[in-house]
């Protein structure tokens, strides 16, 4: 049998869930032992009580049956026991009870198994019992305090079960609050690394939440070495190589123009190759993040490039508001979406859409753009895809994808390869959370 509906109303935070894993069994116990109670105890109490009532009830209506020769002593009955009798001309009555009266039941079931006399019964509140009985020789009306029938202050007992319960409820909740802490700071520390952030943090709470983010720490520090270590050696291998460039350069210029055509064209290629190395070994966690106004940061972007002599525009501009994000990385993701989409195709134009959740980038194209089936090869480093995709600015490097989407990544969004169905091109989307 499976049990999958229930997780469409199961709470999704986990202060919620640890609130009704405490509140659901207390709940239940209490309804449970309420119900017993009421059932048994309450139950043989007002059975008990009722069967008392109805033997000093039958007292009065034998005296009542003789009260011409005992008038005396049923006067002192009367007063002793606290009973009022009538002796209308007629019974003009019917069964009554509260509906929530549920001792008023075993009061009912008890009197008429004790008086076979007893024609009605009615238990208008919870203060007066009131018996309608035909007797031998006229009908009898018999009143007396409800007290003598059922359990006083039976509501206290519930009403002392649901405060305990409760209270008991707030110190479980209290303590499983303390012991979620760590692990909600863990969860902090884990999303903010992941959106490129680093926040302190220090290990606390129970030997499991410890042993979590002791792992968290030195998974941490392994990722920030790793990107040091490459943009240390990134760097190093492109310094190295800028010196011999340069020497090619001062020795190229010293030929004859139709001689170093081809020298210089090869040397642009390799210092480009070079400038893009350094782009993928930047890392966003080095970058600071800043509020920016969204929708002026992607125009400058997109305006820049224009200037540079690339054919984008601005295409449409929805909502507006201030994101956080590192505005170098940004800025580099934009532009390199921008050079594959020029470089692919003829034209290209930038949307940017701005909700309260997340920030969307879309660049579109009207080139050839990329089967679906090699869309995933495509973001990866160094993949060029040249043999599907026309090439009117020379041959890529194949990091500018790859670059994008860890920008986007690293601010905890993703970036989304489709079809463009308003330039017929590719359509990158890169997706920023607010």
């Amino acid at each position: 049998m499976s049990f999958r509906w229930l997780k469409l109303y199961m709470p999704r935070g986990l202060y919620a869930r640890a609130a009704l894993i405490i509140v659901l069994p207390i709940v239940l116990l209490q309804v449970a032992v309420s119900f017993q109670l009421i059932s048994r105890h309450f139950e043989g109490v007002t059975e008990q009580m009722s069967f008392a009532a109805a033997r000093e009830v039958q007292l009065v209506i034998e005296l009542a049956e003789a009260r011409h020769e005992k008038a005396d002593e049923l006067e002192r009955v009367l007063e002793g026991l606290d009973i009022d009798l009538r002796f209308p001309n007629r019974i003009d009555a019917k069964d009554t009870r509260l509906w929530y009266d549920f001792s008023g039941i075993v009061i009912m079931r008890t009197l008429r198994e004790e008086l076979p006399e007893l024609q009605y019964v009615q238990l208008r509140d919870d203060r007066i019992v009131r018996l309608f009985l035909q007797g031998s020789n006229a009908p009898m009306v018999i009143e007396f305090d409800r007290r003598r029938m059922s359990a006083s202050n039976s509501h206290q007992l519930i009403v002392t079960m649901v405060f305990f319960g409760f209270l008991l409820t707030l110190v479980a909740y209290a303590y499983m609050r303390n012991q979620l802490r760590p692990i909600k700071k863990l969860a902090t520390a884990a999303e903010a690394f992941g959106r490129g952030r680093v926040v302190p943090y220090s290990p606390r709470g129970a030997l499991e939440v410890r042993a979590a983010g002791n792992a968290f720490l030195n998974m941490r520090n392994r990722i920030e070495r790793f990107f040091e270590q490459r943009t240390l050696m990134l760097s190093g291998v492109s310094h190295d190589l800028r010196t011999p460039l340069t020497r090619m350069k001062l020795s190229i210029s010293m030929l004859d123009a139709d001689e170093r055509e081809e020298l210089d064209r090869d040397v642009e290629e390799m210092q480009r190759m070079i400038d893009a190395f350094l782009d993928f070994a930047r890392t966003d966690f080095e970058d600071e993040r800043s509020e920016l106004d969204a929708a002026k940061f992607v125009t400058e972007v997109v305006d820049g490039c224009a200037r540079a002599g690339q054919d984008v525009k601005v295409h449409k501009i929805e909502g507006d508001g201030n994101v956080t994000i590192s505005p170098v990385s940004v800025r580099r993701a934009i532009e390199n979406l921008i050079g594959n989409a020029v470089r692919y195709g003829n034209h290209a134009e930038v949307s940017v859409r701005i909700t309260e959740k997340s920030l969307r980038i879309r660049v579109e194209d009207d080139g050839p753009g990329i089967p679906a089936d090699q869309r995933e090869e495509a973001v990866k480093p160094f993949a060029r895809l040249e043999p599907a995709r026309n090439q009117n600015k020379g041959p890529g490097v194949g990091l500018g994808l790859s670059i994008a989407a860890d920008v986007a990544r690293a601010h905890g969004g993703v970036l989304r390869l489709r079809d463009s169905e308003r330039l017929g091109g590719l359509r990158a989307d890169l997706v920023f959370g607010r």
